[in-house]
């Protein structure tokens, strides 16, 4: 067997390698309007383009809500036919996309608005690749898998966490295999997007929260990532500070369009950080609670931020410190050690505040060894992260995570 320590310099000189391989690599953001109102300029820009047939992808609940009405009454102004596909759920799975799919052939539709959470423009994404691409989903999973360039893709998030609107990657969820993986291409890329903090004031304090707390994960692995760049290191401390300055009045008023528009810029930021800088274990092991047991993927994060930056803190406490200080922590002379523990007690205090859980109430104890080893395998080989973790490790942490005893 191969000693763990042995395993670690493979996975460095591995993440080494994408790293360097990554410079090659042009990951554009797409064209973006931000304000109150921006959608509706958005979709100005899309019938500008000349498409004048339109699918929507989405979740049913918002057409309840009726937050699309005005976005729809704009495009069919502006001479756009419009089809709606509302059927995507959180964590999205290979069936919902495939419908989506057949739904924008039956309706003869040339390019795609994604509006809703991450679960809606990730559907959109890679409904956008099947449309171009001959190859079924699972063929796409990993990395520069999308072979030619996906249909016209646009994005307007509801939500302030995900930041999927500028990311490369498309989470799917494959039921049949207990599998959640991630597609990752600059190509997925929208094309544009719209920040409109205005279309997130209805959203629920519950939602803000996880949403946020997503957001705000996907800061910290960027900023402590081994894969970091001065680049990313500006997009991170910039999310995580307008986060620590929003996000509890975000939760606490809703209606509150200033500190909704800030998270939408938050979220937008940590994903440009992200999407050069990779994330690390908590998505590793979130991605697998919510393949298992359909947890929301950032209340996944939310609950496992906290311990992973425990069991990675003595690898980047410079690093955390640093996160404390944007954060409005540092007080006085505090060592850079005393400020990472205050930077993950300000995590823990936020979750509870939140009302966030600290297990994971489905967590079974038969569970544990295969969520681990899936864990282990997405991050080794795709996360840079700052301390490595072994499977004893890795079950133990996990194993924190089961509800406790009545």
């Amino acid at each position: 067997m191969i000693p763990f320590s042995l395993k670690v310099v493979f996975f460095k000189i591995w993440q080494f390698l994408l790293k360097w391989s990554s410079k090659l690599l042009t990951f554009r953001t797409p064209e973006l309007f931000s304000g109150p109102g921006s959608s509706l300029v958005l979709c100005e820009h899309i019938a500008k383009t000349g498409v004048t047939n339109l699918l929507i992808v989405t979740d049913a609940m918002l057409v309840k809500l009726g937050l699309l009405n005005p976005m729809q009454e704009k495009l069919k102004s502006l001479g756009v036919s419009i089809t709606v596909y509302d059927g995507v759920l959180p964590n999205p799975t290979i069936e919902q996309i495939e419908t989506g799919l057949t739904m924008l052939k039956s309706s003869g539709c040339t390019a795609i608005l994604a509006i809703g959470g991450g679960s809606s423009i990730d559907a959109a994404k890679v409904i956008a690749a099947r449309a171009k691409n001959p190859y079924q989903i699972v063929h796409m999973a990993g990395l520069l898998r999308v072979l030619f360039k996906p249909l016209a893709l646009y994005a307007v998030p509801t939500t302030a966490g995900t930041g999927s609107e500028v990311t490369i990657a498309a989470v799917v969820s494959d039921p049949s295999t207990t599998r959640k993986f991630a597609i990752m291409a600059p190509c997925l890329v929208p094309l544009a997007a719209a920040l409109d903090g205005a279309l997130m004031t209805g959203l629920p304090a519950s939602i803000t929260a996880a949403t946020g707390m997503d957001a705000l994960t996907h800061a910290v692995e960027a900023y402590i990532s081994r894969n970091r760049t001065d680049m990313t290191d500006r997009e991170a401390l910039d999310a995580t500070r307008l986060i620590m300055q929003n996000l509890a009045e975000a939760v606490r008023n809703g209606s509150n369009v200033e500190a909704r528009q800030n998270m939408a810029l938050a979220s937008f930021k940590a994903g440009v950080a992200f999407t050069t800088a990779g994330v690390g274990y908590v998505h590793a092991i979130a991605h697998n609670l919510g393949a298992y047991y359909h947890v929301p993927h950032g209340l996944a994060n939310a609950i496992v931020l906290p311990r992973v930056l425990d069991f990675s803190k003595p690898d980047c406490v410079d690093r955390l410190a640093q996160l404390a200080e944007v954060s409005a922590l540092k007080k006085g002379s505090e060592s850079n050690a005393q400020l990472a523990a205050a930077f993950i007690a300000k995590v823990r205090a936020m979750n509870a505040e939140f009302g966030i859980p600290t297990q994971v109430e489905k967590l079974k104890e038969t569970d544990i060894a295969a969520i681990t080893d899936k864990a282990l395998s997405e991050a080794h080989m795709f996360y840079a992260v700052p301390r490595y973790m072994g499977k004893a490790e890795c079950q133990t942490f996990i194993r924190q995570m089961l509800p406790l005893a009545a």
